[in-house]
């Protein structure tokens, strides 16, 4: 810039008012300057241009998994919502124990950006006294974190919406395959799921049977053998509720393996509403993926802008979405 407003005989304020399209500056100068700059191949540094607002113009987005369906749409909400804003997003991976540790233990974005999303994992109270020394914004997506900003879906109501589904079809035995064992921390969703499943049935005045409600590892393959462990109850459920889709995509494969009838012998009701539930038909209660990354996009580009932000605190809807694996039961078994 020096050696430009050199050139230009111009003081190096004229030149950075020329650059910046601030006023101060006639425009036969701006021109000037502007082709002075063309033929030196002269650009304003952007973290040059951020250090001097006290900016660093970056979110950093942490996540459990970057290949999985869930976290990649959330993720390509949140790439949408900040197209254009001039922030950057740097990504991080933290899928293994070690890598997790690692992260929170060094922080590398500690010095790099203005805020940090974390996407839908639970947070040891270590690791929010370490987040809180951060000193930036924190949000949570698909989730809540301590009083931080948070954009969710209430999986309380989402499990109630699939199981009553069930219950209004005529089902007596609503059967739930819950997940357990994935996450070294406690995680809400099982518990809230679990308690959404319980209010349907309470609410019908069915019987809360324990047998009905069994616990697999989260995924395709603990889907398959919880379903496996319903049927071989000596009077297995009519209807079945899923923690997931991919959980009930187990449990399809198991029923029809086993030739039973979907939905005429069992009916089957998952939650999340994966690309590939329209594919199998499966019936679900959809959480909009894609625009909570959005929202958790916005959300962090309105509070990092100085903006009034009423509302930190978002819960979107989910919605029941009825397919082929869901009926009412048979009269006669």
């Amino acid at each position: 810039m020096s050696d430009l407003a050199d050139r230009a005989g111009v003081s190096i304020a004229s030149v950075s008012r020329a650059l910046s399209g601030s006023p101060g500056v006639s425009d036969a100068t701006r021109d000037r300057i502007r082709r002075l700059a063309a033929e030196l191949n002269y650009a304003v540094s952007p973290d040059a241009a951020r250090l001097a607002k006290g900016s660093r113009g970056r979110v950093a987005v942490v996540t459990a998994d970057v290949a999985h369906w869930f976290y990649a749409s959330m993720l390509e909400g949140i790439m949408s919502s900040l197209r254009g804003s001039d922030l950057d997003v740097l990504l991080y991976e933290v899928k293994r124990e070690e890598e997790r540790r690692r992260f929170f233990e060094e922080l590398p974005a500690r010095r790099q950006v203005d805020a940090l999303i974390i996407l839908a994992f639970p947070v040891s109270e270590q690791e929010q006294l370490q987040l809180d020394r951060m000193g930036v914004t924190v949000v949570m997506a698909g989730g809540t974190l301590a009083e931080q900003p948070h954009v969710r879906v209430d999986d309380v109501e989402a499990a109630r919406q699939a199981t009553n589904h069930l219950v209004l079809a005529g089902h007596e035995r609503v059967a739930l395959i819950n997940a357990s064992g994935r996450w070294r921390l406690p995680y809400a969703g099982p518990q809230d799921r679990l308690q959404g499943h319980l209010n349907a049935l309470r609410d019908a005045d069915l019987p809360v049977e324990e047998e009905l409600m069994v616990h697999a590892q989260w995924g395709t393959a603990g889907g398959a053998e919880g379903m496996a462990r319903l049927l071989s109850l000596p009077r297995p459920p009519t209807a079945v509720v899923a923690f997931s889709d991919e959980m009930a995509f187990g449990a399809l494969r198991t029923l029809r393996r086993c030739g039973i009838a979907v939905p005429q012998t069992v009916s089957l009701v998952g939650i999340d509403d994966h690309e590939m539930a329209e594919v199998v038909e499966l019936t679900t209660v959809r959480q909009p993926v894609l625009e909570l990354g959005q929202t958790a996009g916005s959300l962090v580009f309105q509070l990092l802008s100085g903006q009034h932000v009423e509302q930190q605190h978002l819960t979107l809807p989910t919605q029941l979405v009825i397919r082929g694996t869901s009926g009412p039961p048979r009269t006669t078994r």
